[in-house]
Formats: structure tokens, sequence, C-alpha cells
């Protein structure tokens, strides 16, 4: 590949990337803030949690809405509209006065900054296939992992001297950003010619055949519960490691950061290996290395484990979402031509509703290590289970 097109699939990857850490983006700066959220609105530490498992629902069907639309209309279009409701919406949350309105505008949030993650996707699809897609695949998650580095500790030092209200305005602003980086950077990428037509029932039966094919879906359930037992890990963190460790919001913010950087180195070295090995060998890969960190997890908060014991395995959890999570990816979206926008959709909502559902079960009966341990290795192996008796059946016949 010569210089000039590197480069511009470099640039593609940093708008992309960025639109991509919409969801991340409006997870994670509020995180080292949740505490104080708490305290401010005289809510307790599950019913805090739920602005967070919006949040999560929002991005998964807000991936519902913006795929098939784009699959219809063009990329462009449903882009910009998503992100001028992500302004709104965070507008919203700046301004609540209760718990239930946060709520309610950080689902309207998740829904909005559901657009700019379907549709990196989508678009990259548009671009590319096979490796070229798994690379490019990487190149997001690399400039989409700076958004765990960077979101917490932009967080955490936000607090400093703003109120967790800044910290939505701050999203609101980069809403604006994005709206003008993406008008003059990004250009339409599905042509009229290949765009779905027969309005919204061909776009419903577009989304129902993807949920017909057992390897799409497979991969789509494998990736959704390994990013569940990562949403589960958000979720639970900060009260783990500041209330039941004593870390500070930076401290928090940094322990953070370095496994956001593992994440981020684990899916450039992956995204080369699979040139050699290929995406399904990967993706073994990673689940082993879940399968083997959960446990060790679960035994570290069982016995009440220093923090320095913890932070190891958890570590290795999190990191494989960078094996999995380009490979997976990949090989399920390696398949899709003209419907690329409903299957990205379909992968997304794997990922956010699962991961919605995940962030609660950390909290029943008191977030601890050891029930967010419990909940991350309940779902890699769920997953686990998922690849074994869904997609590695069909790869195994194709061979």
């Amino acid at each position: 590949m010569n210089d000039h097109l590197v480069q511009k699939r470099l640039g593609y990857a940093l708008v992309l990337g960025s639109l991509a850490a919409l969801g991340p983006l409006c997870t994670d700066l509020y995180l080292p803030a949740l505490p104080t959220l708490a305290a401010e609105l005289e809510t307790n530490t599950a019913t805090s949690q739920l602005s967070l498992t919006a949040g999560l629902l929002g991005l998964g069907a807000g991936q519902l809405i913006f795929g098939p639309l784009s699959d219809r209309f063009g990329r462009m279009r449903p882009l910009l509209l998503s992100l001028l409701l992500l302004l709104a919406a965070s507008v919203g949350c700046a301004l609540a006065t209760n718990i239930d309105q946060l709520i309610v505008a950080r689902l309207l949030q998740g829904i909005a900054g559901a657009g700019g993650a379907v549709l990196s996707r989508a678009v990259a699809r548009d671009l590319y296939s096979r490796h070229d897609l798994t690379k490019f695949f990487a190149l997001l998650m690399l400039v989409n992992g700076l958004a765990p580095i960077i979101a917490p500790v932009l967080g955490g030092g936000l607090l400093t001297f703003l109120s967790w209200r800044g910290i939505f305005g701050a999203i609101a602003t980069i809403s604006i950003l994005l709206f003008v980086l993406s008008s003059v950077k990004l250009h339409e990428t599905l042509p009229a010619e290949l765009r779905s037509t027969g309005g919204a029932v061909a776009m419903i039966k577009s989304v129902g055949k993807l949920l017909h094919e057992r390897q799409f879906m497979g991969l789509c359930l494998t990736q959704g519960f390994i990013m569940a037992g990562m949403f589960a890990y958000i979720g639970a963190s900060p009260f783990v490691l500041q209330q039941i460790y004593h870390l500070s919001p930076v401290t928090f913010s940094v322990c953070f950061a370095l496994n956001g950087m593992g994440l981020v180195f684990a899916a450039q070295i992956s995204s080369r290996l699979a040139v050699m090995w290929g995406e399904l060998m990967m993706v073994k890969i990673g689940l082993t290395i879940a399968a083997i960190a959960s446990v060790i997890l679960v035994v570290a908060g069982a016995m009440h484990a220093p923090l320095a014991v913890l932070l190891v395995p958890l570590f290795f959890s999190i990191i494989n979402i960078g094996i999995i999570g380009p490979n997976a990816g990949s090989l399920a979206m390696q398949s899709q031509g003209r419907n690329a926008g409903s299957a990205s959709a379909l992968l997304g909502v794997c990922m956010f509703a699962l991961g919605a559902t995940a962030v609660p079960l950390t909290g029943i009966g008191g977030t601890s290590a050891l029930s967010m341990g419990l909940t991350i290795c309940g779902c890699f192996f769920i997953a686990i289970l998922i690849f074994l008796t869904l997609a590695r059946p069909t790869f195994a016949k194709k061979s």
C-alpha cells in the first residue's frame, strides 16, 4: 500500500475513530463523577448506575435506528442528524435536576451517540474488505481506545474545577466539533444505486435476515457478551476502586487508563498476527485469555485480595477485548455488502444491550470486587459457549 493510501486510511481512521469513540466518551467521561453525582442528586449507588444503564440501552437502540437508515439514505445525513441530537441530549443531561431526568436524558444521549458508532463501522465496510478491513478496525480501536484512556483522566481533571454538569457540557461541545469535522472531512461512501429500497419494511427485513445467519449472529453474540463483561467493569470499577480500595478520582482514572492502553496495544498486535494466523485463530486466543483471567479475578475478589493482586487479572480480562473485537467484528462484517449498516447495527445492539444488562448485575447485594469479577466471568463464559455452539461449527463446515 503506497504512502498516499496509508495516509488516507489513517485520516479516515482518525475521523471515524473519533465518531466511534462517542459511545465510550459519553460513558467514560463522567465515570469519576458517579459517586459525587449520586450524592448531589440524593440517590443511592444502584440508582445512579441506572444512568449508565440508560446510556448503554440508548447506544444499543440507536444502532437499530441509524444503521438501517444509513443503508436507505446513505451514511452522511444520518450521521449529521445524530450529532445534532447528541448536542441537545447532552445539554439535557447538564440541566437535569433529579436522577429521573438524568436517566431519560442519558437514554436520549445514548441513542444519539450510537450514530457515530454504527456509521463508522458501516463506512469502513464500504471502503475495505478482508485483512484490510481487520487492519482498519484495529486502527479504529486504536483511536477509539483513546476514549477510555483519556476520558476518565479528563473527567477526573475536570472535576477539580467543574461539577458533573460541566462534564456533560464538555460532551455537548465535542458534538459540535465533530459535526464540523464530519462535514468537512467525510464524504458519502454508499452510492445511490447500492442503497436499499422499499422503505421501513425493507429495512426491518434486512435486519431480520441477518438474525437467521448463524455465523454472523454467533460472532455478534460472542463479541456482545465479551463487551458486556467490559461494561460490567466500567460500571463497577468506580465504586470498587474508589470506595472499597479508597483511590482518588485521579488515581482511579490512571488505573482505568492503563487498562485502556493495554486494550489498544493488544488490538494492534492482534491485527498484525491475524494476517499470518487468521482472524478466527485470534478470536480463539482472545477467548482463552478471557477465560483464564476472569477465573483468577473471581478468586482474587473472593479472597479480598490487595489492590495490586486484583489489578493484574483485571488488566488481562480487559485487554482481550482488543484481541476479540477487531477480529470477530471483521469476520462478521466481511460477508455483508449493501447491508453493512444493518449488520453494524446488530453488532452494536449486541454490545450495548448486553452491556446495559450486565451493569446492574454488579450492584446486586452491593457492588464489590467479587460481584464485579463474577459478572465479568459469567459474561465471558457465555461468550465462549456461544462461539463454540454457533460460530465455530460454521467455519468448520467451510474448511
